[in-house]
C-alpha cells in the first residue's frame, strides 16, 4: 500500500510537472527496519533520490527504523538542495555539512508541535545564509506554520496558522533586490566561508607575554 501511495504521488508529480519531495517509510531486505525517508521526484514524475533520516529518537533507534548514513543534494534549475527530518534540526552539524556541499536551500520536514524547533531552523538561516524551508503538518500551524526563511534568517513567507493544509510559495532569487538577502548571499556566506578557512592563522602572535599571561591588565 505505502509503495502504490509513492507511486501515485510521483505519477501526479509528473503528470503537473513540479519536483516533488515527500516523506514516507522506506522498506528494507527481511528483517531489518525501514528507513525513516524523504522521496525526491522529478517534474517528469521520475524517483531520483531518496534522503535517510540520519540522526533518530530513541524510539526511533530502539524499535522503529535503521538510521541513514549520507547526505541528499539535488539539483533543481541550477539550485541546489538538501534534505534533513524532524529531530536533525536540532543538530546543527547537519546544517554545516550541507553548507560545505554548496546547498542553496535546506529542506526540513518536521513532524512535531515545537515552537522553539523552527526558530532554530531559522536561526540556519542567519548562520549559514541560505534559504530553509520549514515543512509541518498542518494541525501544528497554530503553533508555528510551514514557511521559508530567506538567507540572513528573515521569513518571506509562511503558510495558513489556522489549522487547515496550505501553502507556502515563494521565489529563490540570488539576485534578490532585498538587501538582507543580496548581503547575506554575496557578502557574508563568501566571507565566513573565508573566515572558516584558516584566514586568521597567519596573524596569531605567538610567544607574547603580554597575550599568552590572561590574569593580568
Amino acid at each position: 500500500m505505502i509503495r502504490e501511495e509513492a507511486e501515485a504521488v510521483a505519477d501526479l508529480a509528473g503528470a503537473l510537472g513540479i519536483w516533488t519531495v515527500f516523506g514516507s517509510i522506506h522498506r528494507l531486505s527481511g528483517a531489518h527496519r525501514p528507513h525513516n525517508s524523504l522521496y525526491v521526484v522529478s517534474d517528469r514524475g521520475e524517483l531520483v533520490g531518496r534522503y535517510d533520516k540520519r540522526y533518530l529518537s530513541h524510539s526511533e533507534i530502539s524499535y522503529l527504523y535503521t538510521p541513514g548514513v549520507a547526505p541528499l543534494v539535488f539539483e533543481v534549475d541550477g539550485f541546489r538542495f538538501g534534505c534533513v527530518l524532524c529531530i536533525e534540526v536540532n543538530f546543527p552539524e547537519l546544517f554545516t555539512e550541507y553548507e560545505s556541499l554548496d546547498v542553496d536551500c535546506v529542506l526540513a520536514s518536521v513532524m512535531v508541535d515545537d515552537l522553539p524547533r523552527s526558530v532554530v531552523a531559522q536561526a540556519y538561516g542567519t548562520l549559514y545564509n541560505y534559504w530553509v524551508a520549514y515543512s509541518v503538518p498542518a494541525q501544528f500551524s497554530a503553533t508555528a506554520p510551514a514557511g521559508l526563511v530567506a538567507p540572513g534568517g528573515r521569513w518571506i513567507q509562511r503558510a495558513n496558522s489556522d489549522g487547515r493544509p496550505g501553502l507556502a510559495v515563494a521565489e529563490l532569487d540570488r539576485d534578490a533586490p532585498d538587501t538582507d538577502i543580496d548581503v547575506a548571499v554575496r557578502l557574508a556566506r563568501p566571507w565566513r566561508r573565508t573566515a572558516r578557512a584558516g584566514l586568521y592563522e597567519p596573524h596569531v602572535v605567538q610567544g607574547d607575554p603580554r597575550s599568552d599571561l590572561r590574569t593580568a591588565f
